[in-house]
């Protein structure tokens, strides 16, 4: 059975079809901070980040037509972001910034921060640094199923591989991650 929040997507997209601008910002408005995230996972950078997933999401509007509705909006749209994050990944040649500095933004801490605040932000630094050494797929994969707690079978239809091939490759991605951290 079809639940509320499908019938809903599916409803924008009708109307994004039919020329409703509105419609579609509603998918943004709800797929948003997803996208953000996951082009964060891809580029580390917070300006990058924010320019990828709204590029991406301009490209899907365009797209819309090509949109088969009676799949779910999510992973055709993370297909374009990913598609687009790579790209801009190779045009690049700097390394990307640490989660510490994409979200320090200048901001100066009410009081002195605690040891074990302090313990998590160097894990945190560590853990980062760890998942930029890693292969761009393995970092997608983490990033996906790990940060933004995407389903197995989300992913296996984003990356259009069955859902035990996900779950081998994520096995394997977070065993060179743990091998990453032991490095340092």
């Amino acid at each position: 059975m079809e639940g509320r929040a499908e019938t809903q997507e599916r409803d924008w997209i009708r109307h994004t079809r039919e020329g409703d601008k509105q419609a579609f910002g509603r998918l943004v408005r709800t797929y948003m901070r997803q996208a953000y995230f996951a082009a964060l996972g891809f580029l580390g950078s917070h300006e990058e980040a924010l320019d990828a997933s709204q590029e991406a999401f301009i490209r899907a509007y365009l797209a819309i037509d090509r949109f088969q509705p009676a799949r779910p909006f999510y992973p055709w749209y993370f297909r374009i972001l990913r598609n687009y994050c790579l790209t801009m990944q190779r045009k690049r040649k700097i390394a990307p910034r640490s989660f510490s500095e994409v979200f320090a933004g200048g901001v100066e801490p009410t009081e002195p921060p605690s040891t074990e605040e302090l313990e998590r932000a160097e894990l945190r630094k560590e853990v980062w640094a760890a998942l930029w050494r890693l292969e761009t797929d393995d970092r997608e994969l983490i990033v996906a199923r790990d940060i933004l707690r995407t389903p197995c079978a989300t992913l296996a239809e984003i990356l259009e591989i069955p859902p035990g091939t996900v779950m081998s490759r994520l096995y394997y991605a977070r065993r060179r991650l743990r091998d990453q951290l032991k490095e340092t």
